[in-house]
């Protein structure tokens, strides 16, 4: 368990730091954020989160099940259902404040604007640590060049998914009215939780590889609950939306070549 629980933490580090990157733009921007270029990082993270859900979590989930010598549709449907209610759950109870907005969602709660806007990026960053960190206590298992590839070329694109996606934390929150040290603080303070939710993840499993098809499967439909409630949405805010579109389908298509062209 500790050799899984060290390979889940160096590659949710990974997936960590480029957060902390992300938001350093901060430092580089004057003034606000356009909004064409926020379209742009939203899309992309939205574009390599669909990716990532489809070729890294339930294809191989579904692989999984079959050598498992379980009905392929029993884990996968059913994990990627309860996937979708946990976030959906979260989103209702975890009292949160996306940037731009101005009413709270979820739970009535007296804690302050900035905690709210820091829970609503933790609620993004869940299944990304869920699913890094699953990878790589499979490849820790697994102990196969193939494993340990898959894990690698999840972790890279999740890290720049979070690249950008720290960025789309931080700028907003200086339109917001924040110094750039404190917008910085906040944006890679987003990022802590993915390696949190990958060791609580592994710790909560039990036998990780019984579980590893639904566990996968449940990260999927977290993954894309955020993808289809907040990112897409956001990512095509105005008029015209083709910036966003494209943004969308680049990240796809990016994440796709990493996943087939090099595992």
């Amino acid at each position: 368990m500790a050799t899984t629980i060290i390979y889940v933490l160096l590659g949710t580090g990974c997936t960590f730091l480029a957060t902390v990157l992300g938001a350093a733009l901060v430092f580089l921007f004057k003034g606000e954020v356009k909004p064409s270029l926020q379209r742009v990082f939203l899309g992309f993270a939205a574009g390599i989160m669909i990716a990532a859900s489809i070729f890294s979590l339930l294809l191989p989930a579904m692989e999984l099940a079959k050598e498992q010598g379980l009905p392929v549709y029993l884990p996968s449907c059913g994990g990627f259902a309860c996937g979708v209610l946990f976030l959906l759950l979260l989103d209702h109870l975890l009292p949160h404040l996306h940037p731009g907005s101005k009413e709270a969602e979820g739970l009535p709660s007296k804690l302050k604007r900035t905690t709210m806007l820091v829970l609503a990026v933790t609620l993004h960053n869940i299944p990304e640590g869920m699913a890094v960190g699953l990878a790589f206590a499979l490849a820790s298992l697994d102990q196969s060049k193939a494993t340990l590839s898959a894990a690698i070329i999840l972790a890279i694109g999740m890290s720049l998914q979070n690249f950008p996606e720290g960025a789309a934390i931080s700028l907003p929150l200086k339109k917001e009215g924040f110094s750039n040290k404190k917008a910085f603080f906040y944006g890679a303070l987003s990022g802590l939780v993915e390696p949190l939710a990958g060791v609580l993840t592994i710790l909560a499993a039990g036998n990780i590889l019984a579980a590893m098809p639904w566990i996968l499967s449940f990260s999927a439909g977290a993954m894309l609950y955020v993808v289809v409630e907040e990112l897409i949405p956001e990512a095509h805010l105005g008029e015209h939306s083709n910036l966003g579109t494209m943004s969308v389908m680049t990240g796809f298509l990016l994440m796709m070549f990493l996943d087939v062209a090099l595992s």
